[in-house]
This record gives structure tokens, sequence and C-alpha cells, in this order.
């Protein structure tokens, strides 16, 4: 077991998502930072979709009850291992009793970390993520305890070459599609949307992030039609909203762009007032 002695902010068990269930209206849900977290399994030889920790602005403590090994990437915080500093995007060994701890993040919003063979906690819907009312808790909290396989801490891939892509967590750049009504918007208003710089707005979680500032939007709501993580939406009071991991399947608000997959990492290592620029390809 691994024993959550503090959760931290925001933390959850995560994997790749629940998938085949969006017809009954349940989200996908899954890894913010995809890139990361799966980074993170790929160092450990773990399956790509093994479940992990995802830990928001700050981190939790944690203590092994027995030995394993394990990697941490995404956003940097102070991470200790028994009060001496670790770093991130290696493999590292530990041992029965030993305790992890991780700070404020430093660069980023989303640190993860990933243990060898991933954590074995209760799957619902064929998925482990946490989300409520999917799952009985949206996060996790101080007294839980995560099961996991016992496995050689001595464990190594240094024969392995593998560089973490650290512009995941530092781009200000977020690639975009056009969307759906795209084209219904004013000649005006496409090249606001193109050519602003924009921030985060304090309204940012994992079903959706808000930017700023408000745009002069010139479109009606339309009929509820099928979204997606990435899916950009205009309200009628000129409120870009950017659909995470965690949004509904369905909505009545414009779709005026739609991230790439990199890009929704990117923004999920973005906190409030951080500065963005789009990019739209195609």
């Amino acid at each position: 077991m691994l024993k959550v002695l503090k959760p931290g902010f925001y933390s959850t068990v995560q994997d790749l998502g629940r998938f085949g269930f969006r017809n009954y209206g349940v989200p996908v849900s899954g890894f913010m930072d995809a890139y990361s977290a799966q980074f993170a399994n790929l160092l450990l030889g773990n399956d790509m979709d093994s479940a992990l920790i995802e830990m928001t602005m700050i981190g939790g403590e944690f203590q092994f009850t027995k030995p394993t090994t394990i990697v941490i990437s995404g956003a940097v915080m102070n991470t200790k291992l028994n009060n001496s500093l670790v770093k991130q995007s290696e493999v590292i060994g530990v041992e029965k009793n030993d305790i992890i701890s991780f700070g404020k993040t430093k660069t980023g919003f989303r640190t993860y970390l990933a243990i060898k063979d991933g954590f074995k906690t209760n799957e619902v819907l064929e998925s482990r993520s946490q989300y409520s009312p999917i799952t009985e808790f949206n996060t996790i909290s101080k007294g839980d305890t995560l099961k996991y396989a016992s496995n050689d801490s001595s464990y190594s891939i240094s024969k392995a070459s593998v560089k973490f892509d650290d512009s995941v967590v530092l781009s200000d750049i977020l690639e975009v599609y056009k969307g759906p009504e795209f084209n219904k918007l004013s000649t005006e208003l496409k090249t606001q949307l193109i050519n602003s710089e924009l921030k985060v707005s304090k309204y940012n979680n994992r079903m959706a992030y808000q930017l700023e500032p408000l745009l002069k939007n010139n479109l009606e709501s339309i009929l509820t039609s099928p979204v997606l993580p990435g899916t950009v939406q205009l309200t009628p009071k000129g409120n870009l909203i950017v659909l995470m991991r965690d949004c509904q399947t369905t909505g009545g608000y414009p779709r005026v762009l739609q991230l790439t997959e990199k890009s929704i990492n990117v923004l999920s290592q973005k906190t409030t007032g951080n500065i963005i620029n789009l990019r739209l390809k195609g």
C-alpha cells in the first residue's frame, strides 16, 4: 500500500481515461497532461495507461509500505525522498517505510507520481480515473491507501535514452484548428481570436479553462452538439471556454476552435494569470 499522509491541494488517481461511455454522458477524464504522465510510465516500462497520482499546484506526502520504483514528471515541485531532494524524469528506487513529499510547483501546474506496474485501485467503467459521481470520491484524502505491486527497487533503464520535452510545461503557444462554427464568426472576430494575447482566468479546473479578455461575440447559441476535450466554446457574453479532460459530452455554445492533443497538455500546465497565444493550424 501507499499511505496518503497529506493529499496535497487537489490530487487524484488517473489513467488514460474512460472510453466507450460518452453516449451515456460519461466524461473521458484521465491524465490532464497525458504527455508527462505517459512519459513517466514509459520510463518505468509500464503500460502507457497505467494509473498514477496527479497532483495540482501543491503536492502531497506519501509513505511506501514495500519496495518499488517510481518516476516523477510534469511540473517541477521541491520533491524530497526522506528529506533529500530527488530529480524528475529518472527512475528512483524506494524501500519499505520511505516517505516522499512534494511542495508547491515552481514551473507548471501538475505533477505526476508514477509507480512500477501502476496503482491497483478499483476500476469503474473500465478505468481507475477518479471522477465523482462515477467514482465514490473526486480526490484522494489523508489516510487513504493505494495498492501497488512490490517490485525490486534496483530496477533501472540506464541503457535507455529518453529526454523529457519540457516545452509541454514551459510553452505559451496553443496550436488550434478551426472549429465547426469558426467560419460563422465575423472577419474582425476571427482576427481578434487568433491574434490576441490571452490569459488564463481564475476559473480553471479539470473540467474547463476560461480565458480572458471577453470577446465581442456575434454568434447565437447552437443546438446541443458533441464536444470533446480541447473544444473551445464562445459564450454569448464573449467568454472563451476551453473544455478539458472532465468535460461534458455535449454543449450549446458555438465551437469555434479545437486544441491539438499537445496543446491540451500544455494548457493543463497553466494556472491563473499565465499568458498564452493561439496558433492556427491547417
